[in-house]
């Protein structure tokens, strides 16, 4: 049985506009994310669903798989 960790991260936000890839010590907030569940050695995957192509091209950048993206339109 595989272990994943599914990490969620809209394009949209009502408080803090494009947050997931507002910078936060020079990465993108959403690079914080995946990086922890990357280096706490619990997942054998790490997938991030988004609706913007900016945060998917920046979760695969990092090491997160974005499956759900490419069927979007």
């Amino acid at each position: 049985m595989s272990v994943i960790a599914f990490i969620p991260a809209r394009g949209g936000s009502k408080r803090l506009p494009r947050k997931n890839i507002l910078p936060l010590n020079d990465k993108p907030l959403i690079a914080w994310t995946i990086e922890a569940a990357l280096g706490s050695g619990i997942f054998d995957e790490v997938m991030v669903n988004t609706d913007d192509h900016e945060i998917a091209e920046i979760a695969t950048r990092f090491g997160a798989q974005v499956p759900l993206y490419a069927h979007q339109s």
